[in-house]
């Protein structure tokens, strides 16, 4: 069990003793007094419990960076804070602010770590934070950034082609010419035949800034484009991470794709160094990562295994990565004849599935290439030098983002290079090239029509890659000599699995944030528990189903599938909109409110990954469409339905807050102006009667659900984190609750007039009634929790509460207020935690009982009601299926994600009203 949810269970049965304390109170405006020693009654100066994510510690990593949420009031925007180890001793602590309260106080604060962090648990408090003894310092001059981090010294380049110069330990130089490397392939050969032929282009910088200073992390950030002759193409971002006192650095790689789908396929895609070879070949070694805790140990030139022996010191020192003593006191028949030992420049370790890699070598260029070792899954590290030092790299989710490579070429001559390949240019060139070609769809009526029989939305030229994006984590250490076998160990777990900070659940809870619509794990009751087995079961299978189907990939990692086809015993990767699931109804939210109560470290890595993918290869960053995403299909971005349900910031921000990670927030800040979106592209313009509708900038259509929701997750962000763009965000947010509070309907009205100009709906003269299931599961029910309680306007609660009220309500109850009904409407399960929110809101038994109602009874092909959900897997093996494995075929990625929402909110609200 990771540390957090075992803290989580000690601070429980503290807190509640023998029975538990309901936690309706975190979001009740009235709520009941909360025992003395409960999370939500603690003073600010107590100190918050910082774990690690996963036990370990921080290992070889540099440091970690964490956030903490705060209570509203709790403290002023200058507040400074301090973090000791549990035994007393300051840890040398950054701190800066990546959210407010509307007050000025202190919503989010984001802190970095690096010296000091030996134990597994760390208290932070408010108070002065203790100095690093080696700070991490900048020096800008010219056209280069220098970091030091009072071990190693980087110099960066702000033009050309060289984004890492060089890096030197002391006096010693372990790596320079850091630099990008992309192969592009102009056609394909398809079969046995063809020759097509390989460019390359090289990354060029077109700026580079500092974004942190110090003292103790510094980021810096590249950007550009990768060149060939007049041609540059291929957008990247990085970003470069250091901490004081630390011998390595970590890299955040952005590529953006903007290239022709049917002729820009990318052959390699890497980052690349210099390493100088100071030492006798004798003296060099080679370390290359394998499974688990497997490595190839050599040395460029082996003395071990010949037919006459150097001696046992000699053949153990260089196994150990040690100098060798001076070759004039090993036995002569191995010295004078040292000339004849090969020497062994070149290696390659290919991983090109997700269950196999090869490791080969040989001794140089034109030399034929011998069998070194094999496997399954390497973990993606390396490391090349000597015993006067030398560069240990690696590549994060190696295998999970195959088809990837580490290659060293040349380290018996003056300097070796190292390219750690995110597309290896030995797999199959990547081809983003559109799976099918419409079948005759050329009209909306006839692509309509694939809406019922492949559940696809297709239209032409809009199944294309251009603008979709992907980042890649590696991480570089300069070592003073060969490291030891436990370091390397300790260095490779370090890029698998970099080392993360967190607050627990209950000091997240009892902060209020993200609406207060979760609460720490409690099993007090044994309906309690029935309800958290049965996520515990959801969670575990959809984890387990990436494993067994093997949804992995450097474009599919971080997603899973939609819905399951029973019949083949296999989900359907293949059949239009039912494959990739594309962030629909929310897995996202799910994933992370689910690790917000638990603490859980697995359910947080998930999480992460599909917040890396989802907001990346799910959305387009470049182009027509930047600002949307993608509906659910075979490719992810096959489908004709670009929308904002998919790019809101609401998926992404859970991850933001938590690890201060400046990609996701630069994802987020771009959505800010994605109202103007619906000017480029009507998402009704398949559905409209008019055919000569053109979209109007003061009069732009746009739905007060999926679509505002995407809007106002986008400027509630921007605003909190006092973004370049926080007081627009921050007008439009109000204009648009105001102008939605002021329709006759309110959120039933379901859509409005939008002025771009002035961030308002025209309102509409008669009531109506648009309501559709889907309106509330793309985030709204979270948003409207947020801002409901930083912005005082009570007529939009008032409208929201209705909204929530109402929609499971009967149809005559529906008539009786709106004077029609509802219509038929589905996701009642999911549903049922608006009739929690608001049962809260308005202190209402009723409603309270009417959420389990509608949670736990049975609603035709919604959801997974009590009555008719079994809970259980069935055994798979072949000929049914490719691989053995289990299944759930009454599982779907909709109910998964609808079910998880409703089960954590209810809980939180009116988990004291929970029948049985």
């Amino acid at each position: 069990m990771p540390p957090i949810a075992r803290r989580n269970l000690l601070k429980a049965a503290a807190v509640t003793g023998a029975a538990a304390i309901p936690f309706s109170w975190l979001l009740a405006k009235n709520a009941p007094q909360a025992a003395a020693d409960s999370p939500a009654e603690r003073s600010a100066d107590e100190p918050v419990d910082i774990t690690w994510l996963e036990d370990g510690g921080l290992g070889a990593a540099a440091g970690s960076t964490f956030g903490v949420p705060w209570p509203k009031g709790a403290h002023p925007g200058d507040r400074t804070f301090a973090l000791t180890t549990a035994d007393g001793k300051e840890v040398p602590l950054q701190t800066w602010a990546t959210a407010h309260w509307p007050d000025g106080s202190l919503k989010w604060t984001a802190h970095a770590a690096g010296e000091g962090l030996t134990g597994s648990g760390y208290k932070l408090t408010t108070g002065k934070p203790a100095a690093p003894a080696k700070k991490v310092t900048v020096i800008e001059s010219g056209g280069r950034i220098t970091v030091d981090t009072g071990v190693i010294r980087a110099v960066i380049g702000k033009d050309g082609e060289k984004f890492v110069r060089s890096v030197t330990r002391g006096s010693t130089e372990i790596a320079r010419d850091g630099r990008l490397v992309l192969l592009r392939q102009g056609d394909l050969d398809d079969g046995d035949h063809g020759s097509a032929a390989w460019e390359r282009f090289d990354g060029e910088i077109s700026g580079a800034k500092v974004e942190q200073r110090g003292p103790v992390r510094a980021v810096v950030r590249i950007d550009g484009k990768h060149r060939k002759g007049r041609r540059a193409w291929l957008p990247f971002s990085v970003r470069l991470y250091f901490y004081a006192g630390a011998d390595s650095f970590r890299m955040v790689h952005t590529i953006i794709y903007d290239g022709d789908q049917k002729k820009d396929f990318i052959r390699g895609l890497g980052v690349r160094f210099s390493v100088p070879m100071r030492d006798q070949a004798y003296d060099r070694h080679i370390r290359i990562a394998g499974e688990g805790k497997g490595f190839l140990t050599e040395a460029v030139k082996g003395v071990t295994g010949l037919r006459r022996d150097p001696g046992g010191g000699v053949r153990a020192a260089q196994v150990k990565g040690e100098k060798l003593p001076d070759p004039a006191t090993w036995d002569q028949r191995v010295t004078s004849r040292l000339h004849s030992i090969p020497t062994w420049g070149d290696y390659t370790l290919s991983q090109l599935s997700a269950d196999g890699f090869t490791l080969r070598k040989r001794t140089k260029p034109g030399h034929g290439w011998i069998a070194a070792g094999g496997g399954g899954r390497a973990s993606g590290f390396g490391y090349v030098g000597g015993v006067s030092g030398g560069l240990s790299f690696g590549l994060r989710d190696f295998w999970e983002k195959f088809p990837a490579q580490l290659d060293i070429r040349g380290a018996a001559g003056d300097a070796a290079e190292v390219t750690l390949w995110l597309w290896s240019p030995e797999a199959q060139p990547m081809d983003l090239r559109f799976y099918h070609d419409g079948m005759g769809q050329d009209t909306f009526p006839e692509q309509l029509e694939g809406l019922e029989i492949t559940y696809e939305d297709y239209e032409p030229g809009f199944g294309t890659p251009y603008g979709i994006a992907r980042t890649s984590e590696l991480t570089f250490w300069a070592n003073a000599a060969t490291p030891d076998a436990d370091t390397l160990v300790r260095q490779a777990a370090a890029v698998r699995t970099p080392p993360q900070l967190a607050a627990g659940p209950a000091d997240i809870a009892r902060a209020k944030v993200f609406g207060g619509l979760f609460a720490p794990v409690d099993r007090s009751t044994p309906a309690r528990a029935r309800i958290e087995d049965r996520l515990d079961f959801l969670f575990d299978y959809h984890k387990g189903q990436v494993e067994q189907r093997r949804w992995y990939g450097f474009w599919d990692f971080g997603d899973i599938m939609h819905t399951y086809d029973g019949d083949r015993h296999q989900w359907r990767y293949d059949v239009g909109g039912y494959a990739w699931d594309n962030s629909e109804l929310s897995p996202d939210l799910w994933l992370w409110l689910a690790y917000l109560r638990s603490g859980r470290s697995d359910i947080f890595r998930f999480a992460e990954s599909m917040t890396r993918h989802t907001g990346e290869v799910d959305a387009y960053h470049l182009g027509t469409w930047a600002g949307l995403g993608t509906r659910h299909g075979v490719q992810h971005f096959a489908d004709s339905a670009k929308q904002q349900r998919i790019s809101t910031a609401l998926y992404r921000r859970y991850y933001y807050f938590l690890t201060a990670d400046e990609r996701i927030g630069d994802i987020m800040h771009a959505l800010v102006d994605s109202d103007e979106t619906f000017l480029v592209l009507d998402p009704l313009r398949k559905v409209r009667e008019d055919p000569d509708y053109e979209p109007d900038p003061h009069a732009l259509s746009i739905g007060f659900g999926t679509d505002w929701s995407g809007l106002a997750g986008a400027w509630l962000t921007e605003w909190e984190r006092r973004g370049p763009k926080a007081k627009k965000a921050e007008a439009r947010l109000r204009s648009t609750m105001e102008t939605i509070a002021a329709q006759p309907n309110g959120f039933v009205q379901g859509s409005g007039l939008y002025d771009l100009d002035t961030g308002t709906y025209a309102i509409e003269d008669e009531p109506k009634v648009s309501v559709s299931h889907l309106s509330a599961v793309f985030g709204l029910v979270e948003v409207c929790a947020e801002v409901t309680e930083l912005i005082d306007l009570p007529k939009f609660k008032e409208a929201w509460l209705d909204y929530c009220r109402y929609f499971n309500a009967t149809k005559a109850e529906q008539k009786a207020r709106y004077g029609t009904d509802f219509g038929s409407l589905i996701l009642v399960q999911g549903h049922s935690r608006l009739d929690a929110y608001a049962a809260v809101q308005l202190e209402d038994d009723k409603l309270a009982a009417r959420a389990w109602q509608k949670f736990t009874e049975y609603h035709e092909g919604d959801g997974y009601p009590d009555a008719t959900t079994s809970w259980k897997t069935v055994e798979l093996e072949g000929p049914q299926v490719l691989e053995p494995g289990v299944e759930a075929a009454w599982v779907s990625t909709n109910a998964t994600a609808q079910y998880g929402l409703a089960a954590i909110q209810n809980l939180a609200l009116v988990g004291d009203k929970l029948p049985g």
